[in-house]
């Protein structure tokens, strides 16, 4: 089964419409965020300090595929103090000395906190595995490893949302030439990235294998169709939205 092909293109939405769906979105999260945080009951009263659980939303998706964006506002009606964004590249020489897995512990947010990670360990079955950085062997345990990892945060409380910002070849396409011809974007384009896109079959074959093996009930993926930029950004805020109030109807926090 194709996962990607659930990343069907929306039904087009004007500049207006999008504007107030996201503005929307932005003020219900940031009302989930001070409950989480105990700062806000369910009923809308301030300063009962019972904190929440941890969120931890993951963000991974092609090259230009506008995770950046979607970060951005998702994380700008929040209180700094309220929410840290982490991204990680490749590891260092030191991490490398290490299990896989272990870099990403130090940025976890605990009861209460909140943390947005721009790319994850999800690198170790999509770039690591194409690349040929990691051996099949150590990718292909790495589904298990994550499956179980996962498991252990959710079953700890977590609120764990990842995201697959996907795009299709053809917008990619446009967006890497639109950087490359602004002088003000253009560090945003590397060799790599176009490296990359020469493999997009094989990385196509990585995704979909990743999202079939690792989409759990207590950390589910959500395929974001991102060629329509303003539709892919009030999408991932409102899809956050949804998933704090389903985990604190479950906890009898919000009604």
């Amino acid at each position: 089964m194709d996962h990607l092909s659930s990343a069907k293109p929306p039904v087009r939405i004007s500049e207006k419409k999008a504007t107030e769906r996201l503005e929307k979105a932005q003020q219900r999260l940031l009302r989930l965020r001070l409950m989480l945080g105990g700062q806000m009951s369910g009923g809308g009263q301030a300063g009962e300090k019972r904190i929440g659980p941890p969120l931890c939303v993951v963000f991974e998706g092609w090259d230009a595929s506008g995770k950046g964006g979607a970060i951005r506002r998702l994380v700008s009606p929040l209180d700094p103090r309220h929410v840290r964004v982490s991204q990680f590249a490749a590891p260092t020489y030191d991490e490398k000395r290490h299990h896989f897995l272990q870099r990403f512990w130090r940025v976890l947010p605990g009861a209460g906190g909140m943390a947005v990670l721009d790319r994850s360990w999800y690198g170790r079955v999509l770039v690591e595995r194409v690349e040929k950085f990691a051996t099949e062997e150590q990718w292909m345990r790495a589904y298990d490893e994550i499956n179980e990892f996962e498991r252990m945060l959710t079953a700890e409380g977590m609120i764990l949302i990842k995201f697959w910002m996907h795009v299709s070849a053809a917008e990619q396409l446009r967006r890497f030439e639109s950087r490359a011809n602004d002088p003000l974007r253009a560090w945003k384009l590397t060799d790599e990235d176009w490296r990359n896109r020469e493999k997009r079959g094989l990385y196509t074959e990585a995704i979909d294998e990743m999202l079939a093996r690792t989409d759990q009930p207590r950390a589910r993926w959500h395929v974001i169709p991102g060629d329509d930029k303003k539709y892919a950004r009030f999408a991932v805020v409102e899809r956050v939205c949804e998933v704090i109030e389903e985990r604190l109807v479950r906890l009898g926090a919000f009604a």
